[in-house]
């Protein structure tokens, strides 16, 4: 029975991970050394660690010269984009992993909880890190520790480098015939009503041994985790314009929403124009969000007063609620609120202005390249976003 192996990237030496990609550019381990300024013994050494972490090889040994096995072929190409992101070939995994973890606790203490390392190791690596990149990367703040701006941009590459070296594992395991991984998926309200669910449970069915992680939120609340690469992919409202050049959007489908209120609200059961609904309180998202820029569009476009915004709230499920108990309207998605709108509990008070739409789709990293595993979750997107 083959026996696959448990691998921590934290368990890496990243020049051995440098002598590898070395190798499979040069196609020789003398060549390696030369370039990288490593001893052949040490390279030799290293590299057969590596494969005695990964349980497999990574290169035919051949009199020719070093040759990438299929498993090297796939692994290389994240090294590279890891090593890139680290952008130094002082940095050593240790103290990748302290930045990493002191800058998601906020604290040496709870750092140390976090990873098992003791305090004074975290230090001390957060220190020589200081020292071999020569910035300033963390300040003290009261009990705890927040970072510099150079610290922020630090951490943000370390994890993006993390996210290419577990994709890589996750590609290695898989080619040993076990998937493994998981798929972290940003879900913004819209896409909780239909598309998503449908996916996951569709993905589940064909892949049961690999993790799907949802984080609910907004738009701002998950795209920094997508730029961290805590994240893999966001499914929501599209944003008009883009957040910027290191952020791909993909349309998936155009959604309408109509104004959403209790059954027996007071504009509901005949043709309700603007300026009636413009008499009632409405519950909307902040300002920024797709559907607020829509809302004020929809009145300041008829020259109408906008109506108060008394609350401003992007939960369905709070949304839902008040509107049961009061004469506040809102907009949504009839497939946000199907439910309650079978059992009778809200209604659809009016139809909005044709022009009024969202573009839902998916949002990446435009340096994102996906697993198989999770390039096949994609493909499922698209067939159900035309059912949508």
């Amino acid at each position: 029975m083959l026996i696959i192996p448990e691998v921590e990237i934290w368990n890496f030496n990243l020049r051995h991970l440098r002598a590898a990609v070395a190798i499979g550019r040069s196609g020789s381990i003398s060549a390696a050394a030369q370039g990288i300024h490593i001893s052949q013994p040490a390279i030799t050494q290293g590299i057969a660690k590596l494969e005695a972490q990964l349980g497999q090889p990574l290169f035919e040994r051949r009199t020719d010269g070093m040759i990438p096995t299929e498993a090297g072929k796939l692994f290389f190409p994240r090294i590279e984009a890891a090593l890139a992101q680290i952008a130094s070939p002082r940095v050593t995994m240790t103290q990748l992993r302290a930045l990493v973890a002191v800058a998601r606790a906020g604290s040496y203490s709870e750092a140390s909880a976090m990873t098992g390392l003791a305090q004074p190791s975290l230090h001390r690596a957060v220190g020589d890190l200081t020292v071999a990149l020569k910035r300033k990367l963390v300040e003290r703040r009261g009990k705890g520790v927040a970072l510099t701006e150079q610290g922020r941009r630090t951490a943000r590459r370390f994890r993006l480098a993390r996210a290419e070296l577990e994709a890589g594992l996750s590609e290695l395991t898989a080619l040993l015939g076990r998937e493994t991984g998981q798929i972290t998926v940003g879900a913004m309200p819209l896409s909780r009503a239909r598309i998503l669910p449908a996916a996951v449970a569709a993905f589940h069915r064909s892949h049961p041994d690999i993790k799907i992680n949802i984080v609910e939120g907004a738009f701002h609340e998950l795209i920094e985790p997508l730029r961290d690469g805590d994240i893999d992919l966001m499914i929501g409202a599209l944003r008009d314009p883009s957040p910027g050049p290191d952020i791909r959007q993909q349309p998936l489908f155009e959604d309408r929403p109509v104004v959403i209120g209790r059954k027996d609200h007071p504009a509901a059961n005949h043709e309700a124009s603007l300026e009636t609904l413009a008499q009632f309180p409405w519950i909307i998202p902040a300002a920024g969000t797709p559907l607020r820029d829509g809302w004020r569009h929809m009145f300041e476009a008829r020259s109408i007063p906008l109506p108060e915004v008394p609350i401003e709230c992007g939960s369905v499920i709070t949304i839902r609620q008040i509107l049961i108990e009061s004469d506040f309207l809102t907009l949504l998605s009839p497939d946000q609120v199907a439910v309650e709108l079978e059992a009778g509990w809200l209604a659809k008070i009016a139809e909005i202005p044709k022009g009024f739409i969202r573009n839902i789709g998916m949002t990446t990293r435009t340096d994102w390249r996906p697993t198989a595993m999770q390039a096949s979750f994609v493909a499922l997107l698209e067939p159900l976003s035309k059912s949508a």
